[in-house]
């Protein structure tokens, strides 16, 4: 399928970047991180590459990554030849690694591995009850100062964990936090949302198709020319870019033809009836 569209951008947070309103994920599976790790050996590189790149070349200028995910070095790759001050490089730390000393190597790695003098998100991946907060952020907080980290954020934080990050950094504000939200996981509506809504930080959005099972339950929706014409992806990530100027989807860049499919979520926007529809849909097919 073939979508041409215009890429919407917004203000990520309280950064002043101004990100695409989706994003590519590059989490792909356990087996892909054990045959890399082990093996060197990248399973689908060049068409997770392509991916990465068609989703450049189309307008998306924010990718996620992680040290666990071993695609660092499909990122820079894929990044090559692009301007890198209008790209938006986010990566995390693993909880192991949450010690001072640890953050330090765990991010020069990720440089390395990313080809790249500067990080723009660095999140921490998991929180980590055994490292105290404040050791993490103190090292975080030094890798702004030396210009290796331009923000910081964090990762599956709950709103209290959360909060005990921003009281942690003093110095340097929490940005975002990443965490699962999709049509059928809608968790942080309760209270990270709000919260996240009211001081302007970032939710990047990852799973938001709910790994295909939203997909599927998706394409189960009445035929209505409120959707027609639009694929199960695109319906679940425009519910999502609609739903808060905070949030970010992320889903994974796996293959090009993904990619272009899902930018054609941009440029158009379900209503209030289109979305409550869809919502009470879903309730309905998925009791089922």
């Amino acid at each position: 399928m073939d979508y041409i569209t215009i890429m919407e951008y917004r203000e990520f947070g309280k950064t002043s970047f101004k990100a695409s309103v989706i994003g590519m994920g590059t989490y792909y599976d356990p087996s892909f991180i054990i045959l890399a790790r082990l093996f060197h050996h990248y399973k689908d590189k060049d068409l997770k590459i392509s991916a990465l790149r068609k989703g450049l070349e189309l307008g998306i200028n924010m990718i996620d990554t992680a040290e666990i995910y071993e695609t660092e070095k499909l990122v820079s790759e894929a990044i090559r030849g692009f301007k890198r001050d209008e790209l938006f490089i986010a990566t995390k730390v693993w909880p192991t690694h949450l010690h001072y000393d640890g953050v330090l190597k765990a991010a020069e790695r990720s440089l390395k591995r990313l080809g790249c003098s500067y990080i723009d998100l660095y999140q921490i991946h998991f929180p980590n009850p055994l490292i105290p907060l404040e050791e993490t952020l103190r090292a975080m907080n030094r890798l702004v100062d030396e210009g290796k980290v331009r923000y910081l954020g964090v990762s599956n934080f709950s709103l209290e964990q959360l909060k005990r990050a921003q009281e942690a950094s003093p110095k340097y504000e929490i940005v975002s936090n990443q965490v699962e939200y999709n049509l059928l996981d809608r968790r942080i509506e309760k209270d990270l949302l709000p919260y996240c809504e009211r001081n302007n930080i970032a939710i990047l959005a990852y799973r938001p198709l709910a790994h295909g099972k939203l997909t599927r339950v998706l394409r189960k929706l009445k035929t209505s020319s409120r959707v027609e014409g639009k694929t199960p992806a695109q319906i679940a990530l425009n519910w999502l870019i609609n739903r808060s100027r905070v949030v970010f989807p992320i889903p994974r860049a796996s293959k090009p033809e993904r990619i272009v499919e899902n930018i054609g979520a941009v440029g158009w926007s379900l209503n209030g009836y289109d979305c409550k529809t869809i919502e009470e849909e879903l309730k309905d097919l998925t009791r089922k």
